[in-house]
């Protein structure tokens, strides 16, 4: 365990093995981070790789204040898993990509009518419900390839003869728009909890969490409407949140910036769009402040991917992967930014956590079909 376990000072580590590509901005970052006041822990993940500013691929332990500028702007973005029922021997690719390709990227106002209350109808934000949005944001059709722990992952609902669907987006405009405000009015300080402030700051930040969790299971529902099937909700991780916890005895302000939960029971971890993802059951730890990594993390910037890879694979190319799996994606800048080559391997990213005891690999999903974007407006 004290391996994957690197103290860079007493309030400072980060979780990686010998072949964990962690870059040196995303260590500055952290260092950075835990020089802010009343900082307590600060923890990289296997994931880590430099932000705006702050890492992303962390969690953050501050007493006495917190920090929204840590959360960021994509307040809730995380993961729902939903169990389908199509066969997951042999699915007709051609047929679920055509399906697929039909979906517009955002609702029509009028489906969105039928499935909005009067409450979510009414924010600015409300059109965009039920659309994946930009980044590393993605709806993904998957196989169970593996299964390592038949009893647990037959108690989690999930049946290995089905596709899963796992879909990936936040909070959208809204949690922009809330960080704004704060940044307009506070910089990057804390608040100090138990403000009025602090206080206006967490009310918006829940309901940012919720519509979230609303936006992926529309997106799913569309989804499953496009391509003629339904779905059983399986699980919903955040991974962009800040909330009270207790930390080695410690009450305090935890901050996840791209980080999995590791007290909410069963989570997702996806690879990129060309590899793996691992459903895993963690172990808490107050090492890892109560969380694991969110995904394979970033190895390259966005605005150097084109450039590295254009001259080797042309979009069409890249809309196949080595898995054999498809990736509808008609905007030809960000399938070069989300090509899997862009990404840390997945296996060294759950290596690392295996190895620092803080998860048990429950089962192994294999991608067949990822939606990021049609060039469809809306349906």
């Amino acid at each position: 365990m004290g391996n994957f376990i690197r103290p860079l000072s007493e309030r400072v580590s980060y979780i990686a093995s010998d072949d964990t590509w962690i870059e040196s901005n995303a260590i500055q970052q952290l260092n950075t981070t835990a020089s802010l006041p009343d900082m307590a822990q600060v923890v990289g993940m296997p994931d880590l790789h430099p932000g705006r500013g702050y890492p992303v691929g962390a969690a953050f332990f501050s007493v006495n204040r917190f920090y929204p500028a840590l959360v960021g702007n994509d307040i809730g973005c995380g993961m729902g898993l939903w169990q389908t029922t199509i066969p997951s021997k042999r699915p007709n690719l051609d047929k679920l990509e055509k399906n697929l390709s039909r979906m517009g990227d955002f609702a029509s106002s009028e489906w969105l009518q039928q499935h909005l209350s009067d409450e979510m109808s009414a924010s600015p934000f409300s059109d965009a419900l039920g659309s994946v949005g930009g980044g590393n944001h993605f709806a993904e059709l998957q196989q169970v390839d593996q299964v390592y722990q038949p009893d647990i992952v037959n108690q989690s609902g999930l049946n290995p003869q089905q596709l899963l669907l796992l879909v990936h987006s936040g909070s959208r405009g809204l949690g922009q728009a809330i960080l704004r405000r704060h940044v307009e009015r506070f910089n990057h300080s804390g608040l100090i909890a138990g403000t009025s402030e602090a206080d206006e700051y967490l009310s918006e930040h829940h309901q940012a969490l919720r519509f979230a969790e609303l936006n992926r299971r529309l997106i799913a529902q569309r989804l499953l409407e496009h391509i003629k099937t339904t779905g059983e909700f399986l699980l919903d991780i955040n991974h962009n949140l800040v909330e009270a916890a207790q930390i080695g005895g410690t009450d305090g302000w935890l901050h996840r910036k791209g980080a999995s939960p590791a007290n909410r029971g069963p989570v997702i971890i996806p690879g990129s769009r060309g590899d793996y993802s691992y459903l895993v059951m963690p172990i808490v730890s107050d090492v890892s402040l109560h969380s694991l990594a969110h995904g394979a993390g970033r190895k390259w910037m966005r605005t150097e991917c084109k450039g590295r890879l254009s001259e080797r694979f042309s979009p069409v190319q890249l809309s196949r992967t080595e898995l054999g799996s498809r990736v509808i994606c008609q905007d030809r800048q960000l399938i070069y930014e989300e090509a899997p080559q862009a990404y840390k391997s997945v296996e060294s990213v759950i290596d690392s956590m295996v190895g620092a005891g803080l998860i048990n690999i429950l089962a192994r999903l294999k991608p067949i079909l990822t939606y990021k974007t049609s060039g469809g407006k809306s349906e």
